[in-house]
């Protein structure tokens, strides 16, 4: 049992954020915000895949004026992302956006952060201070310090500012492209404050790396209690990134939401095509939001045996295989009925 760093509780929209909240997925969107139509299309597709939280670019006025009819027809909570200009993020926080991701530091003026931080308050908008590796404070850039204590630093400047405009509904971002600097920038701002912590391995790269370096970065900080938030970063569609999500904390047994597949690796044993087996029955379950066990087993000396635990499994034979539930077997079937039937079975329990 994971035991969870214990974190200030926020709310963006209607999910809570820390304390003993479920760790929620993210992701963003990646079309033009001013296209209204485009960017509602993907943030369902989102939602219905399971996102929780969607964060969008607002990189001009129009932008900033398309969150107003975006956030009337959005089925989850919105978050703009801003850099440098306080006028957007005061016209967000007019137009109804859930949550701002800015640096304080980075607004200009101090009259600029307090009044973009005495609105936000106002409305209830938290503000994600987001610190990149690869884009700090110049001092700090040329400073002899680790990277990682270099992110934590950053990060707690924009803290002071933003508290000090008695300002705390703040959330916390430490993303590197680098994994272990990522996780040692986490573990050192953990042990130092009590806001919420989003977490992510910036630029991880494409699917199969991409999904790898974030499992293992992210992996190891939620192992250790860590986190409140998460996105997995891919060259990739965004939808792909809330699978990954589900898929890593469902690993460590921190989300129950939809199927947890397993599914062993090829043999000699084997002497059904499992490879197309397995991606067939995983695809076509995928919608399923209950927390069931799915297994898709090579052969059937080991296949209900080692997956016994599973609510529902198929153990393949020579051109056949076995349908079992809860390590029974109730149907044997030719290869080419299986998944049909197995899906039909389970569909009809659970859908």
């Amino acid at each position: 049992m994971i035991q969870r760093r214990k974190s200030k509780q926020i709310k963006i929209g209607n999910i809570k954020i820390g304390g003993d909240a479920p760790i929620s997925v993210q992701s963003m969107t990646n079309t033009d915000t001013r296209d209204i139509k485009s960017t509602l299309k993907q943030i369902n597709n989102l939602a219905e895949h399971g996102c929780e939280l969607v964060r969008l670019a607002v990189l001009n006025p129009d932008a900033a004026d398309a969150i107003r009819e975006l956030k009337k027809l959005s089925p989850i909570p919105l978050i703009a992302d801003i850099h440098f200009d306080y006028r957007l993020a005061i016209k967000c926080i007019e137009n109804g956006i859930d949550a701002l991701r800015i640096n304080p530091g980075n607004i200009g003026k101090s009259e600029h952060t307090r009044k973009v931080a005495e609105l936000a308050k106002i409305n209830n908008v938290p503000i994600r201070i987001g610190i990149n590796g690869g884009s700090l404070e110049k001092d700090l850039e040329e400073s002899d310090m680790p990277l990682a204590e270099k992110m934590v630093e950053s990060a707690m400047r924009h803290i002071k500012i933003l508290e000090d405009n008695n300002f705390d509904q703040i959330k916390v971002s430490l993303k590197s492209s680098n994994v272990l600097t990522t996780i040692e920038a986490y573990r050192l701002i953990a042990s130092k404050i009590d806001y919420p912590l989003h977490l992510g391995v910036t630029e991880a790269g494409t699917y199969t790396g991409g999904i790898i370096k974030s499992a293992v970065g992210l992996g190891t900080l939620l192992a250790e209690g860590i986190g409140d938030t998460i996105r997995v970063s891919l060259t990739d569609s965004p939808v792909e990134e809330v699978k990954a999500g589900f898929m890593i904390l469902k690993s460590l047994g921190l989300r129950q939401k939809g199927i947890n597949f397993i599914s062993c690796p090829t043999c000699g044993r084997t002497q059904i095509d499992l490879i197309k087996l397995a991606k067939e029955v995983e695809k076509r379950l995928e919608n399923i939001d209950k927390p069931l066990t799915i297994a898709v087993m090579g052969c059937a000396v080991n296949g209900p045996g080692e997956a016994k635990h599973a609510d529902w499994g198929i153990a393949g034979g020579i051109k056949e295989g076995y349908i079992f539930k809860k390590g029974e077997i109730i149907k044997r079937l030719p290869e080419e009925k299986l998944v049909d039937e197995f899906v039909n079975l389970i569909q009809m329990e659970n859908v």
